[in-house]
């Protein structure tokens, strides 16, 4: 801003001794980062290809399959990513922590008991590392037969796409600065009832961890669908509406003051659509308002009955011939989750797009809390927060109450508390995010218990 004549006149003849009204601290925008773009070109199709290869190499990847071989079954399969981990913490001076939870089960899919292991890369945040953004995919695979524990079972789009991605985020990741923690897991017993979701999820809650987003990536690698249609530019993201965990006070609250479109998991919906708008160009993502495809679940469902905000990420268009098929040729037809069903330009999009939103996010400050509105029978509309570590300053969001995406924001500086003139407080949503200092921006946070990001959010009180 230019200073008129008479304002440096004025200035130049303060007496000394006398000290003028500081200005206000500048105001904290979210802009680009080279950072994020450098990474939005860095996964590589060639490690994507040789991962997966390996992964299918194993036979079968069945929960229930031999786990003493070195060569066969699903132990010999987490032995190998482990290795992979480890591999990829001594190229980064021990950066990564590799563990291995676990946790014995029998169901209606698991007859006898049967311990069900995850294997987990974690990566400290240097300046937040209670907050923690996860990235899951599932070793396990499966042919027709749920039970079938022995036949070929290559899995290699469901899922060793989704883990393969997270390998080569965890191996592009390990070289960049984070100040909450990261997390890639490769979870097991997911064909068999979401066990390895409930294994990491109730590891992340014994160990306090504030997980503010999971990225569960499950079938990612194919961009033809079954009717034909090629499209290697669009991901769908499914995402919960409302909290899984929601209590019936807060039910009532939110139907009568909006917020089933909203849940902290919604807007992280919004917030990796976002990211492909501005680091991929080349790449869409298709919000889906459901927490998974109809009738289907996946891991990050065990996520969502914990209280942490989760989503699903999956191809624009699935081929079902090539999910949970035994290996064969009929009609012309050839059935089977194979290789040759990958591809990896479209695979290594979707993992630029996981890399980029887990390192933007864990360099941005926590999303806000105790986000509030006020307004009734006024024309402006009041919002408020508590302001969070590492935060430089908050932007206020506000759209229109059909609008799929968030419309409008203003920065507001390093408050806790402001005005939004002439907005009726009636007819829009609203919501507040946080900023850096160098610009780094979290999720939206829709106010009150609907959209909070706290696994537990206050009980509102009786009236």
């Amino acid at each position: 801003m230019r200073l008129g004549i008479a304002s440096l006149v004025f200035a130049a003849v303060i007496p000394i001794g006398v000290c003028a009204q500081s200005s206000p601290a500048p105001v904290a925008y979210p802009h680009e980062q080279p950072e994020l773009h450098a990474l939005a070109t860095a996964p590589s199709e060639a490690r994507l290809h040789e991962t997966i290869a390996r992964l299918v190499g194993f036979g079968t990847r069945h929960t229930l399959s031999d786990t003493r071989s070195d060569k066969r079954g699903i132990g010999a399969a987490r032995r190998w990513v482990k290795s992979q981990f480890e591999a990829i913490s001594r190229d980064c001076g021990g950066c990564l922590e590799v563990v291995t939870p676990s946790q014995v089960f029998t169901g209606e899919r698991i007859p006898k008991p049967t311990e069900v292991m995850d294997v987990v890369a974690i990566k400290r945040g240097s300046s937040d590392p209670d907050r923690v953004i996860v990235m899951t995919g599932h070793l396990d695979s499966r042919v027709t037969d749920i039970m079938n524990a022995t036949s070929d079972a290559p899995g290699a789009n469901d899922d060793a796409s989704g883990v393969a991605a997270l390998m080569e985020a965890a191996r592009l990741l390990s070289k960049q600065h984070n100040r909450a923690t990261l997390v890639f897991a490769a979870l097991s017993g997911e064909e068999q009832g979401l066990y390895g979701g409930k294994v990491l999820a109730d590891y992340a809650v014994a160990h306090g961890w504030k997980v503010e987003a999971d990225l569960n990536n499950d079938i990612v690698g194919n961009s033809r669908g079954q009717n034909g249609v090629l499209d290697n530019t669009t991901v769908r993201v499914f995402s919960e509406g409302t909290r899984t965990t929601e209590t019936p006070r807060q039910a009532m609250i939110r139907n009568y003051f909006g917020g089933e479109v909203d849940s902290p998991s919604r807007n992280v919906a919004r917030y990796m659509a976002s990211i492909a708008d501005q680091y991929l160009p080349d790449l869409r993502v298709k919000m889906v308002y459901r927490t998974d495809r109809y009738g289907r679940g996946g891991d990050q469902v065990e996520f969502l009955k914990a209280g942490y905000p989760a989503i699903r990420v999956s191809e624009g268009h699935e081929d079902y011939t090539r999910q949970h098929q035994d290996l064969r040729t009929e009609h012309g037809i050839h059935y089977g989750d194979t290789l040759d069903g990958i591809d990896f330009r479209y695979l290594a999009r979707v993992t630029a797009l996981n890399t980029v939103t887990m390192a933007a996010m864990a360099n941005a400050p926590a999303p806000p809390e105790g986000v509030k509105i006020e307004g009734a029978l006024a024309t402006d509309t009041t919002v408020s927060w508590k302001k969070v570590p590492g935060a430089a300053g908050y932007r206020v969001h506000w759209r229109d109450t059909t609008a799929p995406r968030w419309q409008y924001a203003r920065a507001v500086g390093d408050v806790d508390k402001t005005v939004i003139r002439d907005v009726v407080i009636d007819d829009w949503f609203f919501g507040v995010s946080s900023v850096s200092a160098d610009g780094y921006e979290s999720p939206v946070v829709f106010p009150g218990a609907a959209g909070s990001f706290d696994r537990q959010p206050p009980q509102p009180a009786a009236k």
